[in-house]
């Protein structure tokens, strides 16, 4: 008996199989039962005719509980009613363990509730498919830099320094010295960019940044390119290609979870390279316009301004050119300004958000020096990232994308925390 999973059924059509599942929900009239079964590929209906198997067989179907563990054994068909294509007429059913009084049933229960018990709610229809889009965004993202001549370099998640100052770092002792949790590989990637010209980083980085909203996680992973001999623009067009990539992949290779999850896909399918440029000073311009009086110029864009901006258009939009009073040390000045930097990000349509960050970094010696002063960052810490400026410095610009953000913003999930297997946020540590 060839065993097989759920995902393969296609390729057995007529042929009497074995699968090894779980039960994800039942009904049953007097004469056929209808079982929902998941094996973690996909999930599939079996159906068990009274008058088609030995009695102890339908009895043993109709007494089954959620999320009990079985063997199944039937013949694969063609089904056209559903979304999958396939079903299972099932001519035996042994039970490997039967569920305990499952919590999760299928009715509505309060977040706090599920995210207790985040190590089952994973396994509902939402939480898988959104799981398996989040695979496939970084299945891309790795084919993606792969094809485009891209190295992968894995910075460290114990750092000495923080790229963008210790307020929003988690310390810890190494030893017998300070020591943060990682918000960036960025620092790091660089020097691996003045080693093989162009590479990405794809870790956990960490936050400790006491925020409730929708956005924002403890915890979260970063794709992070860095790119020698690359100025700003061309790194914008990289940015673009990039997201274009992932978004018509997930389209592509997610069609069933996406149907599952209820996306409008004709908000995705025009997603497509080039995407709309705005600078910073023309966007505080455009809210004014739209009646946001409280944004002056200097300041940066809360989740309201984000989300106007994005209105405007309907593809994800750069904004480019912020101040360089809030913007991190190690951002290029403007050619021909002194108050804006070479920087922009990347606002995702509907509501979610900045998904990318980036810019073109300082590459002068002097110019690196006096920014480390201008923010009172510990010129000793940051040597080896100063003398990258003296060791054949070149023009670089790199990007860091949020996994989560992005997930959220493809799925339409209402939340990052539904977009991230085990989610970390402010009073959330358990499961």
């Amino acid at each position: 008996m060839k065993k097989i999973r759920i995902q393969d059924m296609s390729n057995h059509v007529g042929e009497t199989v074995k699968l090894g599942v779980w039960l994800a929900n039942k009904r049953s009239s007097g004469k056929i039962a209808f079982l929902q079964l998941r094996d973690g590929s996909g999930f599939v209906q079996g159906v068990v005719v009274k008058a088609e198997v030995p009695e102890e067989v339908f009895v043993t179907a109709k007494g089954l509980h959620q999320e009990s563990s079985l063997y199944v054994i039937g013949e694969v068909t063609k089904d056209e009613r559903s979304s999958f294509g396939y079903e299972l007429q099932v001519k035996e059913i042994e039970v490997i363990s039967e569920a305990n009084n499952y919590p999760i049933t299928p009715k509505e229960h309060g977040i706090e509730f599920l995210m207790d018990n985040r190590h089952l709610w994973l396994r509902s229809r939402k939480q898988h498919a959104i799981m398996k889009v989040r695979n496939e965004i970084i299945r891309a993202t790795y084919e993606f830099f792969n094809e485009n001549g891209f190295t992968k370099v894995d910075p460290p998640i114990l750092t000495g320094s923080a790229p963008e100052g210790t307020s929003e770092l988690f310390h810890t002792k190494y030893f017998d010295q300070d020591a943060y949790l990682s918000q960036s590989g960025q620092l790091y990637m660089e020097a691996a960019a003045m080693a093989l010209g162009k590479v990405f980083s794809f870790g956990p980085t960490f936050r400790a940044e006491k925020s409730k909203t929708r956005r924002h996680l403890i915890e979260f992973w970063m794709i992070e390119p860095e790119m020698a001999f690359v100025e700003h623009d061309e790194s914008l067009e990289v940015q673009e290609q990039y997201v274009s990539y992932i978004v018509q992949s997930v389209l592509k290779n997610c069609k069933i979870e996406l149907e599952r999850l209820g996306r409008d896909t004709s908000k995705l399918e025009h997603i497509q390279a080039p995407f709309p440029r705005i600078s910073y000073d023309d966007a505080i311009k455009l809210l004014h316009e739209k009646g946001f009086d409280d944004i002056e110029w200097g300041e940066d864009f809360g989740a309201p301004h984000e989300t106007a901006i994005a209105e405007h258009y309907d593809k994800p939009v750069f904004i480019t050119c912020y101040p360089v009073g809030i913007k991190p040390f190690y951002m290029q000045p403007h050619p021909e300004r002194d108050d804006v930097v070479l920087c922009a990000d990347l606002i995702a349509p509907e509501g979610y958000g900045e998904i990318i960050g980036g810019s073109e970094r300082v590459h002068d010696y002097e110019l690196m020096k006096q920014r480390l002063k201008e923010h009172d960052l510990d010129e000793s810490a940051y040597a080896w990232y100063l003398d990258l400026r003296q060791q054949g410095s070149v023009p670089h610009s790199g990007f860091g994308l949020g996994l989560e953000r992005t997930v959220a913003w493809i799925t339409g999930a209402e939340h990052v925390r539904e977009s991230i297997p085990f989610p970390r946020l402010l009073n959330r540590l358990y499961p």
